[in-house]
């Protein structure tokens, strides 16, 4: 197809509205244009092909013998142009949401939070990109992040805090029996403590925050995911630190119990962001206010 041969674009659905309706004025109201813009519109296009295609009958318009020879390619080449138009909507309609999280966070609580908001809107298809250790939001790879942040985020992101990050140690009930029930947070330096490798001062911060000076800490495991340390805790491997809403169904279920009653916070918490032009995109909006609405029920 030689390109240079297409007519304005502009001109055609002009000449297709006339075409159909043979009249320049209705043609005019359809397209919400002034009847002098249609009939300049389909001039531009009769000198562009070199023919006309009205001719006047009395006070109507009739199409040319070109006319007819050239009605039924604009109205395929239109409808095609539809069809592309609907199948790109709907593509877009049907695109995944694209849910970035931290792995921990998704493996032990959002994922069996999931299927309640599929209930409720059945039609948005939620895909997870976990990360082990990526806190920054990935505009590019992602629609929304649940993310942790020191800091609030740029303006230019739309952004709800949904947890605090209150830090406090788990570990097993077997593990705590064998130093007879609860103990006391300076207690937890003689224990195997577990440590993830982003979180490298969090035990001290936390023995820091229980008024306990803990000199070197030299961890009993150092691992990559809080996942990791988590399973390593029901394991009866050591004491690991939380700082989300990770174990609520393992404390409920008795798999891990607090050693002692201190927990503290750290600056920053959990969130929920996108890009803030995106806030108001229907999938955008409804993953928001399900977040917030279950959040604010713990």
């Amino acid at each position: 197809m030689e390109r240079r041969l297409l007519p304005p674009l502009s001109t055609i659905s002009g000449f297709e509205a006339a075409a159909r309706r043979l009249s320049h004025r209705a043609a005019a109201e359809e397209l919400n244009l002034t009847h002098p813009a249609i009939s300049h519109q389909i001039k531009n296009l009769e000198e562009h092909l070199g023919v006309k295609l009205f001719n006047r009958d009395g006070r109507n318009v009739v199409l040319s013998d070109e006319g007819k020879l050239f009605y039924p390619y604009v109205l395929e080449a239109l409808e095609q142009l539809a069809l592309g138009v609907a199948t790109v909507k709907k593509a877009v309609e049907h695109a995944p949401l694209r849910v970035q999280t931290y792995v921990t966070l998704s493996i032990r609580w959002l994922a069996r939070q999931l299927p309640a908001f599929h209930d409720e809107h059945p039609t948005v298809n939620v895909q997870l990109d976990t990360y082990a250790s990526k806190w920054e939001f990935d505009e590019e790879s992602s629609d929304v992040g649940i993310v942790y942040c020191d800091t609030t985020p740029s303006d230019r992101y739309h952004w709800e805090p949904i947890f605090d990050s209150r830090v406090y140690a788990v570990c097993s009930p077997a593990l705590l029996e064998k130093y007879d029930g609860k103990i006391t947070p300076e207690d937890l330096l003689n224990l195997p403590l577990l440590s993830v490798e982003t979180e490298v001062d969090y035990w001290k911060r936390w023995f820091e925050s229980a008024n306990v000076t803990p000199g070197v800490i030299t961890p009993y495991m150092v691992v990559d995911t809080k996942a990791v340390a988590l399973e390593m805790a029901i394991n009866n491997e050591g004491v690991a630190l939380v700082n989300g809403p990770f174990i609520d169904d393992d404390l409920r279920m008795g798999r891990l119990v607090k050693p002692c009653e201190h927990e503290t916070t750290f600056s920053g918490s959990w969130g929920i962001i996108c890009r803030k032009e995106d806030k108001d995109k229907p999938d955008i909006k409804h993953f928001f206010d399900w977040m917030l609405k279950i959040t604010s029920q713990m």
